[in-house]
């Protein structure tokens, strides 16, 4: 029954590809753990599950890992991205675009240039 209720959790934990996964049930509580590529998709997971459970639920116990703690996210630039729009998607505010135009100047001479396909790193703050 818990895992039921936290199957979306399980089932974002599959669309991350969430490696090293194990879920059990034991006594009313459900304990999954797992390495996320990168803290984002640690924090993503974690959401979902205080979205389900409350702030500090009682019947779900997570050990979720990052494989790649240099970088807060990884992410690929998509037709009609800004860094704006990443900056808000990743740390909730467009003001923070100029973060991630620092940490990718190797690739990116102008903030307002960013072409599909680039792989941008999302720096830590």
């Amino acid at each position: 029954m818990i895992k039921a209720k936290y199957q979306s959790v399980l089932e974002l934990g599959e669309k991350l590809n969430i490696k090293n996964g194990d879920v059990s049930e034991a006594n009313g509580v459900l304990t999954i753990k797992g390495t996320a590529a990168n803290q984002y998709e640690k924090n993503l997971l974690w959401d979902k599950i205080k979205a389900i459970g409350g702030d500090k639920p009682s019947d779900i116990v997570a050990d979720i890992k990052v494989a790649d703690t240099s970088v807060f996210a990884r992410h690929t630039v998509k037709s009609g991205d800004t860094l704006g729009a990443i900056a808000k998607q990743y740390y909730g505010s467009a003001g923070k675009y100029n973060e991630i135009f620092k940490a990718n100047t190797d690739i990116l001479k102008n903030p307002d240039v960013i072409h599909p396909d680039q792989e941008l790193i999302i720096p830590n703050l």
